[in-house]
């Protein structure tokens, strides 16, 4: 509620009731892991996150939307500090910290997004090989949320045409594992050695890309280019974030029965610690009644290897069937069901949701995630970090 009291101290109170909405929510999720890891034996971990979005719209060609996380969490994955974090780049979540902060200016065909913002492309699920502009929260590989990245977005519609530029000017990497903790492998050797993250080198320079869609009678596609850095880190003695360019390009076209998607992009670099490298994906979508269901195959074919050891969740879930099936019980419950099972069964992963709303205000979820393979898999070296949990959200 800081951020709507704010906005609504600068404009008179009829006006902003008409202007000026807000959403919100506070949650409380609690973790518990049945095995120990070998660097981490913490089997019970509690979160707290409060998030406050707003939305004020002065005139109709323009809107401003700002949003605040705070956190708190038992287990030394928030920052030990208070400040208000703008950027998104450290290795801990920050405290508090400014969730999105853009004004949108529309006219004509015209749309320009300027200021931290979501920004995503491409069309396929779990998996999206396109979606550059889209760094994540990967303290836990499997329960990964989006970053904002802070930059500029133009968007011309003209007709059944859709140009889209964008340009950052600061880098935003994806938050990777932290290094005490389970969800960073280690050497069982080594695992009970004290062990110091050494901070990230984050590359200077700006983003840029663009992409054209069209919309036909009954399909669509898209082409799309990509120069900048790769949100997922190479590790070379540390957590290096190489130079990438990107080709891509989607389609979807439904038919009779189901909804074919299809997304490829190709990724070169000018390092030599960064593999040149092929990614895709072929999924059929069906909704049937209250079910959804998605289904296809993520692959990834290496033109240049260069040996690199990276840290890459949208490389380590390919060469697997992967899907995604949801179903509405009724107006309050649901439940979901994904996974990914790798072509040569070395790993797998698969994730059962509930869920149940009370009211306009309260939900409660209860999930259960199992993760198994071989050590050697990018899937199966988590194969002790299959785990519950339980969420209880008060929407706002």
């Amino acid at each position: 509620m800081f951020f709507v009291a704010v906005v609504a101290a600068l404009r008179p109170t009829p006006v902003v009731a008409q202007i000026l909405t807000q959403r919100g929510f506070v949650e409380a999720v609690a973790f518990g892991f049945p095995q120990e890891a070998p660097n981490d034996r913490t089997r019970l971990v509690g979160g707290l996150l409060a998030r406050e979005e707003a939305f004020f719209k002065p005139a109709p060609w323009i809107q401003f939307a700002g949003g605040i996380d705070l956190r708190a969490d038992s287990h030394a994955q928030v920052e030990d500090r208070w400040r208000v974090d703008i950027a998104d780049r450290g290795a801990e979540r920050p405290r508090l910290s400014v969730r999105r902060a853009s004004a949108a200016i529309a006219r004509g065909p015209l749309t320009v997004d300027a200021g931290k913002q979501f920004i995503r492309w491409g069309k396929t699920d779990i998996i999206t090989p396109t979606d550059r502009f889209a760094p994540r929260d990967f303290l836990n590989v499997v329960d990964n949320e989006l970053l904002a990245v802070t930059g500029v977005r133009a968007v011309a519609q003209l007709r059944s045409e859709t140009f889209e530029a964008v340009w950052v000017p600061r880098f935003t990497p994806s938050r990777v594992p932290l290094l005490n903790q389970r969800w960073a492998v280690v050497p069982a050797d080594v695992a009970m050695l004290p062990i110091v993250q050494i901070p990230a080198t984050l590359p200077g320079g700006s983003e840029s890309g663009v992409r054209w869609s069209h919309v036909g009678a009954g399909f669509e596609y898209a082409a799309s280019f990509f120069d900048g850095f790769n949100h997922l880190p190479t590790i070379d003695g540390g957590l290096i974030y190489p130079p990438i360019r990107m080709y891509g390009g989607d389609v979807a076209a439904p038919t009779r029965w189901f909804t074919i998607k299809a997304e490829a992009a190709y990724f070169t670099s000018s390092s030599i610690a960064a593999d040149e490298y092929i990614l895709y994906v072929v999924q059929i979508e069906r909704q049937t009644g209250e079910w959804l269901l998605v289904g296809g195959y993520a692959g990834e074919a290496v033109t240049e290897p260069r040996g690199s050891l990276t840290f890459a969740p949208d490389r380590g879930l390919t060469r697997s069937l992967v899907g995604r099936a949801s179903y509405t019980l009724d107006v309050n419950r649901s439940i979901a069901f994904e996974g990914a099972l790798r072509q040569n069964g070395d790993g797998e992963y698969a994730k059962l949701e509930y869920s149940q709303a009370r009211g306009q205000h309260w939900r409660a979820t209860l999930t259960a995630v199992g993760i198994g393979g071989h050590a050697d898999d990018f899937l199966g070296q988590y194969h002790r970090n299959s785990h519950f949990t339980a969420t209880v959200r008060y929407s706002f």
